[in-house]
């Protein structure tokens, strides 16, 4: 059965007299069942007033989402606990939840607001208040031990407008103390929307990864592609076709400022940050083919790194800088090749499937991510760059564009759903995947942002 969850957007144009609204919606297609039980209990609040934004629901959907957690219905808790010192342990572990968040929300006359929450491990609770597991207190007496409570943590002083923010730092806590991966829930993506009916039918939008705080960033009437984020979040690398041709820019996603990086004859794009956020590899068809060139922002110098007739394109950055993957012909149809920067020594790494594209590393550096094409079609799939090992994570229609989110644990791609391009989801184990439909044109070329 299909989960949904509606997700509301709010956008505002920085180039644009008007504002767009569209609505979000998170369709979960598989895994939730095999995900973790957890409690996430809606944080006691006791204003006189509706609080702007619903904390505890913010962290439940964002650990949902994961697709590492499965928060279980607020009808089935068996009691709305405020501190880990009125948990009924054995309740919930009958359940089979393990973890239990809760905390509290208050505001002060100036409108502020203070959040105090507790993360709790639920089978290291019942077994200190047993009686089995006690700790000397400063008395010299025996006390339950209170390392069940993993986190319990005070937040003052926040504006209405950063609890939605806040609720995300607090996922991202939690997600990284129960799974010891850090959390990605304070990040943000980066995609094209293509709407033919609009006056500016090319748009260049980012929101918080889950769909929230949409922004239109930049509208065109000529096509936007391949944008990339900086290693600071700050800018976004693009390709615009603004002035008839492919050419490539960098834009201050604060500011608004646009600057023309590079703009040789015939062709420029995939532009790709390195990691430090010096360089930039990018493709250029200089020499008539395309090839691959990484140009020092500082001094606008570059280097050749393919020198190939074949066509070379989509570079990628290996986590230490030293090596890029990219998609070459030169086998006659597309695969995805390694280069050492240093060196120039190219060898090729994917061998199954009649084509491999789009690849992608892991921030670990153990996976490469990519599109195959096999007997049902164009596929993401996972390769183990040590053993080799092949798994295909999507059995969606022509999956494209894949981005890894900077802890490594989901993709986010183009697919295409009832005949038009949608954003799609999926983790790094390919067990858990959704579906971000696009109530207003068809969304394509994902880009996940580092951690902010």
């Amino acid at each position: 059965m299909l989960k949904r969850l509606i997700l509301s957007c709010v956008l505002f144009a920085m180039f644009a007299c008007q504002s767009a609204n569209a609505a979000l919606e998170l369709v979960i297609t598989d895994g939730i069942n095999s995900a973790r039980p957890i409690a996430v209990v809606p944080f006691k609040w006791e204003g006189n007033h509706a609080l702007p934004q619903d904390v505890s629901a913010i962290v439940a959907s964002d650990l949902l989402r994961s697709g590492k957690f499965r928060p279980i219905p607020v009808s089935a808790m068996p009691q709305t606990p405020y501190d880990e010192s009125d948990i009924k342990y054995n309740d919930w572990i009958k359940l089979g939840v393990d973890s239990l968040l809760t905390g509290t929300i208050t505001q002060d006359k100036n409108g502020r607001y203070t959040i105090e929450y507790q993360l709790i491990d639920l089978i290291k609770g019942q077994f200190n208040f047993s009686g089995e597991h006690k700790s000397l207190s400063q008395s010299g007496g025996l006390m339950p031990s209170k390392d069940h409570v993993l986190f319990h943590f005070l937040r003052t002083d926040l504006p209405a407008n950063s609890l939605r923010h806040y609720a995300h730092r607090i996922s991202d806590l939690a997600f990284e103390k129960l799974t010891g991966v850090k959390g990605a829930f304070s990040t943000r993506i980066a995609y094209v929307v293509v709407n033919d009916k609009d006056r500016y039918p090319y748009q260049l939008r980012i929101a918080d990864y889950d769909g929230y705080n949409e922004r239109l960033v930049l509208s065109s009437r000529q096509p936007i592609m391949s944008p990339d984020w900086s290693p600071d979040g700050h800018k976004l690398a693009y390709v615009s076709f603004q002035n008839g041709r492919a050419e490539i820019y960098i834009m201050d996603i604060y500011t608004g400022k646009r600057e023309k990086i590079s703009s040789y004859p015939r062709h420029n794009g995939a532009p790709e940050f390195s990691p430090d956020g010096k360089k930039l590899a990018l493709v250029l068809s200089k020499t008539g083919s395309l090839n691959i060139y990484v140009m020092d922002l500082a001094t606008r110098k570059l280097t050749q790194v393919t020198r190939s007739r074949s066509n070379n394109t989509e570079p990628f950055w290996y986590p230490d800088g030293k090596s890029l993957i990219f998609t070459s012909d030169r086998g006659g149809k597309p695969q995805i090749y390694k280069v050492d920067l240093s060196t120039g020594r190219t060898n090729r790494l994917t061998w199954k499937g009649s084509q491999n594209l789009g690849g992608q590393i892991t921030p670990d550096g153990r996976y490469l991510v990519m599109v195959n094409k096999n007997a049902s079609g164009f596929n993401l799939a996972k390769q183990d760059l040590e053993t080799g090992s092949l798994q295909i994570l999507t059995k969606t229609l022509l999956d494209e564009s894949p981005s890894i989110a900077p802890n490594g644990g989901m993709v986010i791609y183009s697919s295409i759903y009832n005949g038009t391009n949608v954003l799609s989801l999926v983790s790094i184990d390919g067990r858990f995947k959704a579906r971000l439909p696009e109530t207003n044109g068809r969304v394509v070329a994902p880009a996940w942002s580092p951690f902010l």
